[in-house]
């Protein structure tokens, strides 16, 4: 396997993807930002301790920004290890989805469908989630038509790839909450005439995070999990009354900090391949060459007179989560655990040895 590498951007979900292409023999390189390489340079580098090897990221290349890695002498660079690159969610924000459709390396998955993660793009997730018959939320075309129950999905001021979420039952609760969100400074009121407002919709949270191979014309569930947000968990925690005197002064804000590792009840997950099934099917048809890889149906399983799983967000790449390999889906397949890292590297390492590379990268 040393013909090829395996690359990636030292965020979001680096590690994981380096620990799986070790584990199927590959090289492995990160793409590393000046001010946030000590993870990938010091801590989990390639290392021999004894006779052993330890550590999963064996060269980094140091951009200054993110941003820089698309110039040609980090390419040429890359090109040398005849790498393949895995996008992740921090790929896609940082390089821009202008620049990735037009990356001069083999990108695992399909990355034109990268861009349909946002809201206000043509065939959007939303557009692929009505045409496969996946229930979502229902949307709320303005402020003025609130009349339940609303939650706001904004750009947040200082990150505007993160979403100032906040929730609203009234157009003047909206105006009372956009406000005080916009003073503390994050929220920007340009920003709120782009934001999505959708009804709240009460369940239980899980996001399945599903593989398509191509190779095998398989759709392979291999973990689930739940999320850590900041600093909602800690608000939460709090008894009813000091929730309330915490509001008079501020909004909790739902920034993703990590995930928990979780199950579902055996009953439910029929549907919920299901809707999966379909979106595949949809996406064939909307951006061939379809679903490669990893994606992620992130919602609530609600109860309404039965139980449905309601989608909130799709992911189409690596969902960031390495500790779904902790529930035991991908065991139920493949006899042991295998995180969505590694089972991108299987599907790499098979596609070269049966020559069908061009099938699984754009």
């Amino acid at each position: 396997m040393g013909k090829h590498s395996i690359a990636t951007l030292g965020s979001h979900s680096a590690l994981e993807v380096c620990e799986g292409a070790k584990q199927e023999g590959f090289f492995t390189v990160v793409v590393a930002q000046r001010g946030r390489e000590k993870t990938y340079l010091q801590h989990y580098k390639t290392r021999k301790r004894g006779k052993k090897e330890i550590g999963m990221v064996d060269e980094i290349i140091l951009v200054n920004k993110f941003g820089d890695m698309a110039e040609s002498r980090y390419m040429d660079l890359l090109k040398k290890r005849n790498a393949i690159f895995i996008p992740n969610r921090s790929f896609a924000v940082y390089v821009g989805y202008d620049v990735i459709e037009r990356f001069p390396l083999p990108i695992f998955g399909n990355k034109f469908l990268l861009r349909a993660e946002e809201r206000d793009v043509e065939k959007n997730q939303y557009d692929l989630m009505r045409k496969a018959g996946i229930r979502f939320p229902r949307q709320i075309p303005s402020p003025e038509k609130i009349d339940r129950l609303a939650i706001v999905k904004a750009k947040e001021a200082k990150r505007s790839y993160e979403r100032a979420f906040f929730m609203a039952a009234s157009p003047e609760e909206y105006d009372r909450k956009s406000k005080q969100l916009i003073a503390e400074g994050k929220l920007k009121e340009a920003d709120l005439k782009t934001a999505t407002i959708e009804e709240f919709v009460i369940g239980a949270l899980f996001n399945f995070n599903f593989f398509y191979s191509p190779l095998h014309g398989e759709l392979e569930l291999l973990g689930v999990d739940t999320r850590r947000q900041t600093d909602l968990d800690g608000f939460l925690h709090l008894p009813a009354d000091a929730q309330l005197e915490v509001l008079k002064q501020r909004q909790p804000t739902r920034i993703e900090a990590g995930h928990i590792a979780c199950t579902v009840r055996e009953s439910l997950l029929e549907q919920v391949f299901e809707k999966a099934e379909r979106l595949v099917r949809t996406v064939e048809k909307e951006y061939p060459p379809g679903l490669i890889g990893p994606f992620a149906l992130q919602g609530a399983m609600v109860e309404e007179g039965k139980e449905e799983f309601v989608v909130f967000d799709i992911s189409f790449r690596i969902p960031g989560s390495p500790g779904i390999r902790a529930t035991p889906y991908s065991s139920y397949l493949f006899g042991e655990p295998v995180s969505t890292g590694r089972r991108i590297a299987m599907e790499i390492k098979e596609a070269i040895k049966t020559k069908k590379l061009k099938e699984i990268t754009t």
